[in-house]
């Protein structure tokens, strides 16, 4: 671990800019396939003349709609996006398990860079979808839970700069968000698609150069014997693991405005704010670019806020920060309920105000709890145990995933304005729980330390 005094990048050690550059272009690969995804598979792959061409595909559609039943090419791009999003968050336990049972993070992380590169360049040929998808799955198990636990890695228990170097490392995620569909997005619909994945696959053999690079600046493992060393497990250790693991439902409950975004928002944006401008009519699908550039701008704000609050007051801990942060985010739907009411009663659609405000609720409140969740539980986790637990913390996006897929189809069946405060309930549900578990846990997850009151 890092001391203090290691202060090269930003304030903190160099070891977080090594890091937080080979996630950004990892996340430069992710969403940038991931934008692409469904319109290759409805505009190309699964059209008669191409789907023919898929290894084994005829027996794993004959398995989906063995669930599903009969689906056309636009449910079935539907189905199979699906399962791999939500895959994406349980693969990660299986990487964790590899690299704190057996390789240790840096031959995870590096294995797991190579499969996802793989996959990337293997989507560019029909023959190798369902292939692709696999080493994409794998290889993001391999990698995301560890590369992350590592930055946790840089810090001993009783420094206080860990929340704050989780939250510059979601930046460099939100800058890849913002960037990655424009540039593989693009090449893949305007020039081909094996363009769009092609950069993808480069991105992420850049990540892994990055990390490779800097790996000096990384604590180095302790192994022995094949095996990651690991203290013995303690009764502490185990309170907390039920703790950690019970927090996954209140923080999956909290996702769901957030994550709600990119499902029913869409429909529900495209026909209640007013997006002719000029004669022009804006692609509903900037919303998300907003909602990117609004996050990023919100957790620098958060940082820069949380080293003025520091230097003043004591800093709050990562669970005090989470809970503020679900409260924030759980008004945000109130103002799609409150526009979904003035559209009601003048029949005209809204203006980008009202977006502008539901993003800023929805991300100064997620800027506390992403960025904090991902230090606490890489903090609180058992020794030897990081990379686990922090799959595990990301199990919470599979559940929230889940949990806005049934949400979603309510949409259609009541009124706006319940259908947003139906969200608003869910998460203030989610805050209560929170407040909860800070008061009766926050002893057992708190950080070795308290900083000094400061005049």
């Amino acid at each position: 671990m890092a001391g203090r005094g290691d202060s090269a990048f930003l304030g903190h050690p160099a070891g977080l800019g090594w890091l937080s550059g080979s996630e950004f272009w990892e996340r430069f690969s992710y969403y940038g396939m991931q934008a692409l995804l469904v319109l290759y598979m409805t505009h190309h792959l699964l059209l008669p003349g191409h789907v023919e061409n898929v290894w084994g595909f005829a027996a794993f559609r004959g398995l989906l709609e063995s669930f599903y039943g009969p689906q056309s090419p636009a449910a079935l791009a539907s189905i199979i996006f699906g399962l791999y999003a939500g895959l994406v968050y349980l693969t990660p336990l299986a990487g964790g398990l590899l690299a704190d049972r057996l390789t240790g993070r840096t031959a995870a992380v590096t294995i797991g860079a190579l499969l996802m590169a793989a996959g990337h360049f293997l989507m560019a040929f029909e023959a190798s979808f369902l292939l692709a998808l696999s080493c994409l799955l794998i290889g993001v198990g391999c990698f995301k839970g560890n590369i992350a636990a590592q930055v946790g890695d840089l810090y001993a228990e009783d420094d206080p700069r860990r929340a704050d170097a989780f939250q510059i490392y979601y930046i460099f995620i939100q800058v890849a968000v913002i960037i990655s569909p424009l540039v593989c997005g693009t090449l893949g619909e305007t020039v081909g698609w094996h363009w769009g994945f092609g950069a993808a696959g480069v991105g992420m053999l850049l990540g892994l150069a990055i990390y490779l690079f800097g790996r000096a600046s990384l604590p180095k493992e302790r192994m022995k014997g094949g095996e990651v060393v690991r203290p013995p497990m303690t009764r502490r250790d185990v309170r907390a693991l039920v703790l950690l693991a019970f927090m996954l439902l209140p923080l999956a409950l909290s996702l769901i405005g957030n994550q709600e975004i990119f499902n029913a928002y869409l429909i529900w944006a495209e026909k209640n704010y007013q997006t002719r401008f000029f004669g022009m009519t804006m692609p509903i699908t900037w919303m998300l670019s907003l909602d990117a550039i609004v996050s990023t701008a919100m957790i620098a704000a958060s940082v820069a806020f949380w080293r003025w609050y520091g230097r003043r007051w004591a800093e709050p801990d990562e669970i005090t920060k989470i809970t503020i942060g679900v409260g924030i985010a759980a008004i945000a739907p109130l103002t799609l309920a409150a526009a979904s009411m003035v559209v009601a009663a003048t029949g005209q659609p809204v203006s980008l105000g009202w977006a502008l405000a539901f993003h800023l609720l929805n991300d100064i409140g997620f800027s506390q709890v992403l960025p904090c969740g991902l230090a606490l539980y890489s903090r609180a986790a058992p020794k030897g145990l990081e990379g686990l637990m922090i799959a595990v913390y990301y199990l919470q996006f599979f559940l929230g995933n889940m949990l806005v897929g049934y949400v979603g189809t309510l949409y259609t069946a009541m009124p706006a304005v319940q259908f947003w405060l139906l969200h608003v309930a869910l998460m203030a549900v989610a805050g209560v729980v929170m407040l909860a578990v800070r008061h009766f846990g926050g002893a057992l997850l708190a950080p070795p330390y308290a900083p000094p009151q400061k005049p």
